[in-house]
């Protein structure tokens, strides 16, 4: 997995998802934007984050990530998710270049 590079910000996070609540979007294939980090964080149970090669859908990686810990996501890197415990529960934080457009706006919106 990636780091996020130390020139970027968090600039908005997710609510605390379970079973009850996780979009069907992240069930499903799908990528992060251009320029965005996406930081998986398992808070209770275990997550398998599941990574593609390409839009076509062959897995090119799958990592089970367990409570306390954490996983990256890089921009535009197609993934998805699969709660692996009834009590899973996970929250995705998303990061940008400090100072970017997305950033900007986003810190915009909070005010």
């Amino acid at each position: 997995m990636k780091n996020i590079p130390e020139n970027y910000v968090n600039y908005k996070s997710t609510v605390v998802m379970d079973k009850n609540n996780v979009p069907k979007m992240f069930l499903h294939l799908h990528n992060t934007r251009a320029g965005v980090y996406g930081k998986i964080s398992v808070l209770t149970g275990q997550l398998k984050f599941f990574g593609f090669v390409d839009r076509k859908a062959e897995v090119e990686q799958e990592i089970i990530i367990s409570a306390g810990d954490s996983a990256v996501s890089p921009p535009e890197y197609w993934h998805k998710v699969e709660l692996l415990t009834e009590d899973t529960q996970f929250r995705v934080d998303f990061y940008a270049q400090d100072g970017s457009d997305i950033v900007l706006k986003n810190r915009s919106e909070r005010n």
